[in-house]
């Protein structure tokens, strides 16, 4: 992982339109090289481990969904339906399934009420910005 690319801050829908570069190594999204995403949503699936180790969530930001797959010290973490979290990490596109995110860091937002007012005026300003309002 390149740390020197930033981890952007984006929004599932804006995922989508995100492509490999042709070293495989990072993404692009409007001319912008990227190999982590930073995203904030509500957890609505939450499955267990997965028999290797590790385990995924389905997370929805009010855009789109993405998995997220966990690992390590993150599996022993109390996860519920609902909650509203931040997440960074490592950001794969999979042929024929939604994007994925291998995340390095979270951060329950909803327990941090000043944080969660930020993101929803900062996430209202970003869907007004793309509908052109």
């Amino acid at each position: 992982m390149d740390y020197s690319l930033a981890a952007l801050k984006l929004l599932c829908v804006q995922l989508n339109s995100a492509r490999q570069t042709p070293s495989q190594s990072a993404m692009s999204l409007g001319g912008i090289l990227f190999q982590r995403a930073w995203l904030q949503g509500v957890l609505v699936s939450i499955a267990s481990g997965d028999g290797d180790g590790g385990g995924s969530f389905l997370l929805d930001d009010g855009t789109g969904v993405i998995e997220l797959s966990l690992s390590g010290d993150f599996l022993n973490l109390p996860w519920n339906l609902g909650m509203y979290v931040m997440v960074v990490g490592g950001f794969f596109v999979r042929t024929a399934e939604i994007p994925i995110i291998k995340f390095t860091e979270v951060n329950v937002v909803h327990l941090n009420v000043l944080r969660f007012t930020k993101w929803l005026t900062f996430h209202h300003f970003l869907i007004e910005k793309q509908c052109g309002t």
